[in-house]
């Protein structure tokens, strides 16, 4: 396990600082999977901005949450790593799947 996770995992124990995680925890998950898919594709953030037309600057405060991309953009990046963008809604408890 990583430094991080584990410290990560430290901290969640702390009711206050798991709730603002909580809060938060869509903004990570969007930050990470862009992330993830950038480095899949074996690009940089400078290969990403240029297929995309979007600022190095834009694209790097996208992936550490100090930005709020549109859905446009995010379709944007997306394509520029030829990938589609997916969301999903998923219910919070396992007993809510039905309503499907």
């Amino acid at each position: 396990m990583s430094d991080f996770r584990e410290h990560l995992n430290k901290q969640l124990r702390n009711l206050e600082f798991k709730e603002e995680w909580d809060k938060l925890e869509t903004e990570y998950n969007m930050m990470q999977a862009m992330i993830d898919a950038r480095k899949k594709c074996n690009i940089t953030q400078k290969e990403l901005a240029e297929k995309t037309g979007i600022t190095q600057a834009d694209i790097s405060r996208i992936e550490t949450g100090n930005g709020n991309p549109t859905l446009s953009v995010l379709k944007r990046i997306a394509e520029g790593m030829d990938m589609i963008l997916k969301i999903e809604f998923i219910p919070k408890s396992k007993g809510d799947e039905e309503w499907f």
